[in-house]
This record gives structure tokens, C-alpha cells and sequence, in this order.
């Protein structure tokens, strides 16, 4: 039913542990989904065979060793089994709200995201136990945190929805965004699963961004994910620019509102639009903000 694929790191101190625990809860999933791992570095054949998973060692990568999503992209929407895919990092942990959601809700082109809880996991998960997924659960529900910019780190789609795509750098800044202005340029519907999805992002330090500039992924390769974009952030839409909600009783379209109209001018002429628009989405910091998104106290 879904085929799950990612990009792991190499499976060696704290991020060997978590990115680990992601994949056995991946196991864990009802009905059983199909695992592709993309990459060769350290422990990704050999956590690919302990489980009987799909590898494919031989990937594109810029001059830092760090991959290209197209060329993942493409060759995940190629071989897997499933007419639904699902694009995850691979620290991140699912419960068996994940494949209830697409078994419901993906029937049509869309493309589905959500915002993670961020919590300090530091040992390999105990899956000895009957209950064991039920108790992490809790233990997440009270230890988790949310960004105040909500990070989104999957992103589920139909086979083939996604056949022109940048060569962006996985793991750097801006390609989750541009994708969900992408999607929406084309009338495709984008779907906020936040409220039913629990995506469980297991924190991590990033000191394996090459060169970095700041505490995050801000460097030469974000600086190269930015250019393919043109350098413009009013193409890097949020997660609040989806225009539909999953809610625990199903699908529900989004109310109209201020934002709809800045999304509606965006798309409807996005060249004419840039050079009036452009300078208010950076100088409101349109990573977190946006145009209309400014005025948001003084018009609440």
C-alpha cells in the first residue's frame, strides 16, 4: 500500500541510534510497507539486509558527498511496488496513523505533509515489549516540542506526481518549501495532516553540514538549493500555505481568508507579481512570516 524511502546517514554514534529506531518503528507499521534506503554510506547495506530492506547504494552526490533529491525522486518513483509514496527523513518516527491516513485520504493527486514534535530520544528503542509503541507514544506526547516554524519532514504523494524535479541537496534549506508552492502552482491540493499524522522527529545536532554559517543548515549548499528557486523566497510557501486539512473526521478545505489572497496573487502571476512582492516577503522574513503574514497582529 505505501512505500516508504529515505536517506540515511551513517549509522554510527547518536544518529546511528535514532535513525535505527526510525526504521523499526517503520516495521512496526500495519499494513506492512514497503522500506527503500537510499545511499552507501557507513551501515546502510547492513541495517538494509538485518531487514530485509530495499537498497540503493548507487545515488547522485554534489562534491561534499551529499545527495540530490531528483535523482532519488526519480529512481524511488521508478521501483517501488506501491502507487503511494511516502519521502521521509530518517530520524523520523511514524505510528499507524500514517498508513490509516493514506489508506483513507490518498486516492487522488495530492501531496500530504505535517509538522513533526521534536523530542530528545538518546537509546535504542525496548520493542520487547507487547505495548512498546503505545508507551513511546505517551512518552512523546509529554516530553515533545514544537518549532515555532513548523519543520516538515515527509511528504506523501502518488507514483509519479513528481517527474520535473530541481536538483536539490537533501537536508539543506528551501526544497520542502519550493515543493509546496510547486504543487500548488499546478492545482494540485496540498493537505495539512498535523492533526491525525504524529511525526516524531528524534533531535539531533547538525555538525555534518559542510561549511556551515549558523546552528541549522545555513551554508553553501542551502545558499545552492536557494539559487535553483531564483533567489526568490515568496517561491518558499510554509506549511500554513497548504489548502486542505486533514481532520480526524476527514478532509476538510480550507477556510478563505487573508493568506488566501497573497497565495492567489502569487500563483495567478508569479513574474509580475515578484517585483512588487518580492521585497516585503524578505523583509518580513518569509521563512517565517511572509507578506500578509506581517500585518498578522495588527489585524488580529
Amino acid at each position: 500500500m505505501l512505500t516508504i524511502f529515505t536517506i540515511p546517514k551513517p549509522f554510527t554514534g547518536h544518529i546511528g541510534i535514532i535513525q535505527r529506531n526510525a526504521i523499526i518503528s517503520w516495521l512496526s507499521l500495519v499494513p506492512k510497507c514497503e522500506i527503500i534506503l537510499f545511499g552507501d554510506d557507513p551501515g546502510i547495506r547492513e541495517i538494509s539486509e538485518e531487514f530485509g530492506l530495499v537498497h540503493v547504494p548507487d545515488i547522485r552526490k554534489n562534491q561534499y558527498g551529499t545527495p540530490y533529491l531528483d535523482d532519488v525522486f526519480n529512481k524511488a518513483q521508478d521501483i517501488a511496488h506501491n502507487n503511494v509514496l511516502c519521502y521521509t527523513n530518517a530520524d523520523i518516527i511514524f505510528f499507524n496513523d500514517l498508513p490509516d491516513s493514506v489508506g483513507k485520504n490518498l486516492s487522488n493527486d495530492c501531496l500530504m505533509v505535517g509538522e513533526r514534535w521534536d523530542v530528545d530520544i538518546k537509546t535504542p528503542l525496548d520493542t520487547s515489549q507487547e505495548n512498546w509503541t503505545r508507551d513511546l507514544f505517551d512518552f512523546v506526547r509529554q516530553h515533545h516540542s514544537c518549532q515555532d516554524f513548523p519543520g516538515m519532514d515527509y511528504f506523501i504523494f502518488p507514483k509519479g506526481l513528481f517527474q520535473e524535479f530541481p536538483p536539490f541537496l537533501v537536508g539543506r534549506r528551501g526544497w520542502d518549501n519550493w515543493l509546496i508552492y510547486h504543487v500548488r502552482k499546478r492545482k494540485i491540493p496540498v493537505i495539512d495532516a498535523t492533526r491525525v499524522i504524529h511525526a516524531i522527529h528524534q533531535n539531533h545536532t547538525y555538525t555534518h553540514i559542510p561549511n556551515k554559517k549558523g546552528s541549522r543548515w545555513e551554508g553553501p549548499e542551502s545558499d545552492s538549493n536557494i539559487r535553483l528557486v531564483q533567489n526568490r523566497t515568496m517561491y518558499l510557501w510554509e506549511l500554513a500555505d497548504s489548502d486542505w486539512l486533514l481532520m480526524p473526521e476527514g478532509l476538510k478545505k480550507k477556510s478563505f481568508s487573508l493568506r488566501t489572497i497573497e497565495q492567489d496573487i502569487v500563483l495567478l502571476a508569479p513574474q509580475k507579481t515578484h517585483p512588487f512582492l518580492e521585497p516585503f516577503y524578505r523583509a518580513g522574513h518569509m521563512m517565517k512570516y511572509g507578506f500578509l503574514r506581517v500585518t498578522g497582529p495588527i489585524r488580529k
